[in-house]
């Protein structure tokens, strides 16, 4: 019942997401935006490209890598301030605040530093997507019960088993919503960062379409982009609440 109700829910939120889309191409016309159906028939016509492949591959490179980068750096980061109480508390909302700063104001140092291409793309990524999986996994590591440490201790287990058994269970679960939230942000960051820092990915067939006033283009590469934003976000979702339920 519970899964019929679902899938009703998001059946109308995607009725909902077309007719608004309808309507926002009825009041502004084709120079502003494509409507939903000559949008979906221009996807089809650019996956026949391959010279859209090229693009898309090239994102999926400097995605890998900018979220490969945040995973890795970020749970390391994030176990270490959070097994040194003293420097957690410390260093969190140092994070946080950095976090707020807008990101828009590092690009020409980060463009000074990396330069055109997909170290710049790998950069916006990992600036976006690093800071959240840092401050989940800190909290996760931080609010952990003494009493299973106790216990690890009392039961005589070693700092191996100790991880595997004891600390990976209670942290998985938290550190897994950060790696959700570092999966979007980082996405974003590498397309924002092929818009300014690239000649290839989705982001800069995305602005040089608005650039061409292309709309058919930008509205397209759009749609693959939420398309794949939705599906990825929905099976981390499901996951990340599997997770917790084990928990």
């Amino acid at each position: 019942m519970k899964a019929s109700a679902r899938w009703m829910d998001q059946a109308l939120l995607l009725l909902a997401a077309l007719a608004i889309w309808q309507g926002l191409h009825a009041y502004a016309g084709d120079i502003a935006i494509t409507a939903p159906w000559p949008t979906v028939q221009y996807v089809g016509t650019l996956f026949g490209q391959p010279g859209f492949w090229n693009h898309a591959w090239g994102t999926a490179i400097a995605f890998g890598w900018a979220l490969a980068i945040s995973a890795v750096a970020g749970v390391a980061l994030g176990v270490l301030l959070g097994m040194r109480r003293f420097a957690g508390d410390v260093a969190e909302p140092i994070i946080a605040s950095l976090y707020t700063i807008p990101k828009v104001t590092l690009y020409p140092v980060m463009l000074l530093i990396f330069g055109l291409g997909i170290s710049a793309k790998v950069a916006f990524g990992v600036i976006h997507g690093l800071i959240p999986v840092v401050l989940f996994t800190l909290a996760a590591v931080k609010n952990l019960s003494p009493v299973l440490l106790r216990t690890a201790r009392v039961m005589r287990l070693s700092g191996w088993q100790t991880a595997r058994t004891v600390l990976a269970p209670a942290v998985i679960p938290e550190i897994a919503s950060g790696l959700r939230i570092g999966f979007s942000l980082t996405f974003l960051g590498v397309l924002i960062g092929e818009m300014f820092a690239s000649q290839r990915g989705l982001g800069f067939l995305i602005i040089n379409g608005i650039n061409a006033h292309n709309v058919r283009m930008t509205t397209a590469v759009t749609l693959i982009v939420v398309i794949f934003a939705l599906a990825s976000n929905s099976a981390l979702l499901a996951a990340d609440r599997r997770l917790h339920h084990r928990g």
